[in-house]
Parts: structure tokens; sequence; C-alpha cells
């Protein structure tokens, strides 16, 4: 009984006073002069961190000039949403020439796979990802537009750096380090190990 009627104060007291009222104007004030968490966004650009998955682009061989692509199609046949579509024909040395390199960016989720899977480091995701466009058309990237988004978005030591800093394995990868234990001694064959018994 006494309890109750300590609860049925404490409550009074606090409807008299606007306790609940001045702790939320508390936290009002208090907000108010510090410094917003919301970023605005077209304005303020959040810095993107190198490796970013953002628009896909096709590596250009720096001495052909050419994609590096080899038609090889890996990366269409690892894509989860299948959104890679590669066309090839034959050259005239018998050799794999891809005519269209084909991607739905609209059904893509950014996985990386692809770049993954290219044994010849012939895709890449680019940092840049503010893209919009009127129809489905503008967001099917075509060879010459996953070329132009290379020269535009991963120029000079970006490109290499990339493969180098978040790509692998690489070929230095396999090597044996130096302190590696070996056997280099001479092995004992069938003959050998009969003959000692």
């Amino acid at each position: 009984m006494e309890r109750k009627k300590d609860t049925a104060i404490a409550r009074f007291l606090k409807t008299v006073f606007f306790v609940e009222i001045l702790q939320g104007m508390k936290l009002t004030l208090k907000t108010l002069f510090t410094k917003p968490v919301t970023r605005q966004y077209p304005k303020e650009k959040r810095p993107v961190m190198p490796g970013f998955r953002g628009l896909h682009a096709l590596v250009r061989n720096p001495e052909t000039k050419e994609a590096k692509c080899v038609g090889c199609g890996l990366c269409a046949a690892v894509c989860p949403s299948r959104c890679i579509t590669i066309y090839t024909s034959e050259g005239e040395k018998h050799e794999k020439v891809v005519d269209r390199y084909e991607i739905e960016v609209l059904r893509c989720m950014y996985c990386a796979l692809c770049v993954e899977a290219c044994p010849f480091g012939a895709v890449v995701l680019t940092e840049h990802y503010e893209y919009a466009g009127y129809n489905k058309a503008d967001f099917k990237m075509t060879k010459d537009k996953l070329l132009g988004n290379w020269d535009k978005y991963m120029t000079g030591d970006k490109g290499t750096e990339y493969f180098k800093r978040f790509w692998g394995p690489r070929a230095d990868d396999f090597k044996t380090p130096e302190n590696q234990a070996v056997f280099k001694g001479r092995t004992q064959s069938k003959v050998d190990l009969h003959n000692a018994e």
C-alpha cells in the first residue's frame, strides 16, 4: 500500500514539474549545437576507398590499345546474375576474337566474381558509382563503353595498383619461399629398397 502511494506521488510530481518535458528539451538543446551527422550527399561526397566495387571496365592492353579480353567466357560462366554476354568469332590466325562484350549493369550485383575469375585481368570494377539514365539502354555497357570506363576511371598506375592490392593470387604468390625446406638428396627407388631388404 505504501509503495503504491510513493509511485503515485512521484508521478504527480513529475507531471507538475514537467520533468519529462524538461528532459526532452535538454536533449533537443544538446543536439541543437552539435555537428549534424547527416551527409548532404550530392554536395558532400563520401571519399571512395580504393578497391571499391563500382562501374565495370574492360582493361585496355597498353601495347595494342585494344581490350585485354580474349573471350574465354569465364567471367560470363561464373556470373551468378548472368549479366555478362560475350560474342566471339574466329580470327585470321584461328584465334578467338571478341566481337561484342556486354554487361547489363541493372542486373549486376557487384559481387566481383568476374574480376576474380578472369585469368588475364581483363575486367575490373572501378571506383565510379554515380551513374544514372533515362532508359534501360543507358545501362547496357558495350565493349566501347567499357573501354571508355577504363580510360576515364583507371588511368595511369591506378589499374596496376588495383590488381596488385586487391586481387590475387598472382604469379608471384606461387614461388617457393627462399627459406623453405626442400629435399635435395637422392631418392631411393623401389629397386634400392628391395636390395636393402
